[in-house]
């Protein structure tokens, strides 16, 4: 059962670290606007921490009662519990646990929200030359940031190689009729780098469906906004500094109507003589990522493909990842460690996201 917190945060002051790994939301820099409470909760699933703050508007500003804020807690919390039972690498009973024990390679009927995951992380593998691969699942095992025990030694060279071998998003297929199969039997599937972002959605359109129009979701990192605070300015969301001693701001950006993911290497890794592996493993090389990307954070229309791309052009690394977001038009921002410090740079089309 989720544990679950109700929130009031008040405009104008900083709602706390709402994400774990790059983005941290803020309830709006507004002066004028410090006595307007947002009402909202919180609580955990998918092994991370969800919260859901409410702006107001919708049935509300219609002069109707304002929401059961209990009852919605209730209704996100079953939601969320039916997607991690769906998609979980962690329960042995989910679905997706399921699929990736069996050796069947006929077709197979997923539920619709795992099969809707599954298509969204195809088409992005597709688009990033590999880059994104949601087969990765026998390399980030092997490495030890999946469900077995956490590693503290670098897979052996032979290993690595055995396990690259099961990797690639040719090994799934989805039929015209949303029916899914493997094209190796014994295929596995980690929708770790893009489940949060589609459980975000979900909730996104759950809070929609009651007519509300004005909310800040968080999965785990992963935001989706809609609408504007009740002061009539965006939601303000942090990209945070990828510094793994400390948390602190970095910049600053403007959300409404939009979503936001960051992926990063700075929270998850170990050492092992001397050397840092993180949890960012390229499905085409079997190995973690060395390049000095430190984090990207992705803009997008829903939090599902922020998610997805923020995984690709992490792995893809500074220069091919910039390429991938400027050729498929997306609003992403980078920051890449030096000699010197950190650097940052962006997309034009982040540009206008930027606070200021």
């Amino acid at each position: 059962m989720n544990r679950r917190t109700y929130l009031k945060s008040t405009l104008g002051l900083a709602a706390g670290s709402l994400m774990p790994l790059g983005v941290v939301g803020l309830a709006g820099c507004s002066g004028t606007s410090r006595n307007i409470e947002l009402a909202g909760f919180a609580g955990t699933t998918m092994g991370t921490s969800y919260s859901v703050q409410l702006g107001g508007g919708g049935a509300e500003a219609a002069g109707n009662a304002a929401p059961d804020t209990e009852a919605l807690a209730r209704d996100v919390d079953a939601l969320l519990a039916g997607l991690d039972a769906s998609m979980s690498t962690y329960a042995p009973t989910s679905e997706l646990s399921r699929f990736n024990a069996s050796t069947n390679t006929d077709w197979v009927r997923l539920s619709a929200p795992t099969t809707a995951v599954l298509g969204q992380a195809i088409e992005t593998s597709a688009a990033s030359a590999g880059a994104f691969d949601v087969t990765v699942g026998p390399l980030v095992n092997l490495w030890g940031f999946g469900p077995g025990e956490r590693a503290s030694r670098a897979p052996e060279s032979r290993d690595i190689a055995r396990a690259l071998s099961r990797v690639g998003h040719a090994n799934l297929e989805i039929g015209t009729d949303g029916a899914v199969r493997k094209q190796r039997a014994d295929a596995y599937v980690d929708l770790s780098g893009i489940a949060k972002g589609h459980a975000a959605d979900r909730v996104a359109d759950a809070l929609a469906a009651r007519g509300l129009d004005s909310y800040l979701v968080e999965i785990g990192g992963e935001l989706r906004a809609r609408g504007t605070k009740p002061d009539g300015l965006p939601w303000r969301v942090a990209i945070e500094r990828p510094s793994a001693g400390r948390r602190a701001v970095y910049r600053v950006v403007s959300l409404e109507d939009a979503a936001i993911a960051t992926s990063g290497d700075y929270r998850n890794f170990y050492d092992d003589g001397g050397q840092r592996y993180s949890h960012s493993i390229d499905p085409r090389t079997g190995r973690p990522v060395e390049h000095a990307l430190a984090s990207v954070s992705v803009i997008a229309p829903t939090t599902m493909t922020a998610d997805a791309w923020s995984t690709a052009l992490m792995i893809a690394g500074p220069e091919d990842g910039l390429a991938l977001a400027q050729d498929n038009a997306l609003a992403a921002h980078f920051v890449v460690k030096s000699a010197s410090g950190l650097a940052e740079y962006h997309t034009d089309t982040f540009a206008r996201h930027i606070a200021t």
